[in-house]
């Protein structure tokens, strides 16, 4: 175990800049390539650790000529259980979390654009709400490999175990610590309460001092809790714990989060989760299609990660039945179109046709045996139609647009193509997302719109557009949790997270935002301002 042990004569805190023992020693650590990812810096009571991981978030550091800069994340854990910190660093790190013990696969396994290492400063362990557990979350993260942690805890805490540690002792004593005491806990089984309060305290208390369900508050907060805490005020923690209630919830709870989140952007129609029996959960979302109009009006197209396809009504979310297709696997996009015929894309990016009642044209036909037998030979990534063309994406950025007229391409993005959707209009578009994070428009035929539509660190993760009153309207979602409604002509847009993670969305012939997860799926409206 590698060691730089700092000893100041005087016992005084560390003098916060760069000529004092202890930030040399961290400073040499952080530019070190070879260095272990995780530093303890540690030491008796008064000796200065706090202040010197403060000194080190605010120190400016030349990046290395050819090298990216690297992010530094400060994160309090006093006071916080290990389920608090997975949600704080997941939602600081770009991807979402249910657990503590999800959040090193999902940065292990993230696509999310960063430009260096990041380095994570995480002060006060010894003072944790769970002191031991949030130590075993921290060693996991030591082992993702753009990911370094300075993890600073009073002498005698039992540190992060790696298999490789840099120590920095803060030796010597100024005197101790102040001891504050524990910020009281809400009431849990109050709503208003809980909306009100800060929402990591909520969290330590349904984490670790309560058995109880509170009415259903827990199991809500609890399914959707990286959301609840990034969620801006009292308004929207109400609306985000409010699509999250289960249906064995206090009945008391709906009108009472529904009266708290009236300021919020949205308004809940209804929500169907995991373990829901009266309605009954429809079942896990993978992918999601919604008709605009004809016999199938009104219906969504629902799909789980088996390739089952389950119709449902927009207005309530019932089972109509299911869509009788032989595609043999996960389907990873499907695209319903006017005449009833869905488009379905399987998990090798093969196309296939599930016809409607109605007879399809002639050319309608051969488009999409022209497109079937291309994605044979160059498998697609993300898929829409709408009357006269089939739309593909590509693992190399670019998108296809299939016509009666003839093919149109665009590079629109760097990396794959993650999903694509399209907009019948006065002048049709069609809308795409990529794994670099922006979503952009294109009209077949012309170059697409050099700026984004939207943008995030994160990769796209779904899109869905459809025509609106007041023009159409984009439905995007990002693999950190996020999801917008975006007007394609400009105007205001709205957000909103459900707290898993978003596998789906679509916007309906209503105006309303489906948003789909693998426990659960919220129709929402926007709220009239």
């Amino acid at each position: 175990m590698p060691s730089a042990t700092p000893s100041p004569a005087d016992g005084r805190r560390p003098s916060p800049t760069g000529t004092h023992p202890g930030a040399a020693a961290l400073l040499g650590w952080l530019t070190d390539p070879d260095a272990p990812r995780l530093c303890l810096v540690t030491g008796a009571p008064g000796s200065g650790k706090t202040a010197l991981l403060g000194w080190l978030a605010a120190h400016e550091t030349r990046a290395r000529r050819g090298r990216a800069r690297t992010d530094r994340i400060l994160v309090p854990l006093a006071g916080q259980s290990a389920l608090g910190v997975a949600w704080t660093l997941a939602d600081r790190l770009g991807v979402v979390a249910r657990t503590p013990a999800d959040l090193g696969p999902a940065l292990a396994t993230s696509e999310a654009r960063r430009t260096g290492r990041t380095v994570l400063l995480l002060t006060d362990l010894h003072a944790a709400a769970e002191p031991d557990a949030v130590a075993d979350l921290l060693a996991g993260l030591a082992e993702v490999g753009r990911i370094r942690l300075v993890v600073e805890a009073r002498t005698g805490t039992r540190p992060p175990r790696a298999a490789r540690t840099t120590v920095v002792d803060l030796e010597g004593d100024a005197g101790p610590e102040p001891v504050l005491p524990a910020p009281p806990f809400p009431d849990l089984s109050d709503p208003a309460a809980v909306c009100a309060a800060d929402p990591l305290l909520v969290t330590t208390g349904y984490a670790t001092a309560s058995a109880d369900d509170h009415g259903g508050l827990r199991d809500a907060w609890l399914r959707a809790g990286q959301a609840l805490c990034a969620a801006d005020g009292p308004a929207g923690r109400a609306l985000v714990l409010l699509t999250a209630l289960g249906d064995g919830a206090d009945p008391r709870l709906r009108p009472a989060l529904a009266e708290r989140a009236g300021p919020a952007p949205w308004r809940m129609r209804w929500a169907r989760h995991r373990g829901d029996v009266s309605p009954p959960w429809p079942g896990p979302v993978a992918v999601l299609g919604a008709t605009a109009g004809g016999p199938s009006a009104g219906v969504v197209l629902v799909g789980d990660r088996t390739g089952t396809v389950r119709l449902l009504r927009e207005a309530d979310a019932t089972v109509e039945g299911r869509l009788a297709h032989r595609a043999a696997g996960r389907i990873t996009a499907l695209a319903p179109t006017a005449d009833g015929t869905v488009l379905l894309l399987d998990e090798r990016g093969r196309l296939h046709v599930v016809r409607g009642t109605a007879p399809r044209p002639p050319y309608l036909e051969r488009l999409t045996e022209a497109v079937s037998t291309t994605l044979s030979r160059h498998p697609g990534t993300a898929l829409a139609a709408i009357a006269g063309s089939v739309v593909v994406g590509d693992r190399l950025g670019s998108v296809h647009a299939f016509g009666v007229n003839g093919l149109h391409q665009a590079a629109a993005h760097s990396g794959r193509v993650t999903a694509v959707t399209a907009v019948e209009s006065e002048t049709p578009f069609v809308c795409s997302g990529g794994a670099d994070g922006t979503v952009r428009l294109w009209t077949p035929g012309r170059p697409p719109v050099p700026e984004p539509l939207a943008e995030r660190r994160a990769p796209v993760v779904a899109l869905h557009a459809a025509p609106a009153p007041g023009g159409p309207l984009v439905a995007a979602a990002w693999a950190d949790g996020r999801v917008e409604l975006i007007p394609a002509e400009g105007g205001g847009r709205r957000a909103f997270r459900p707290g898993p993670a978003v596998r789906a969305v679509a916007v309906t012939a209503t105006g309303a935002l489906l948003v789909g997860t693998d426990e659960s799926l919220v129709c929402l409206e926007p709220r009239v301002i």
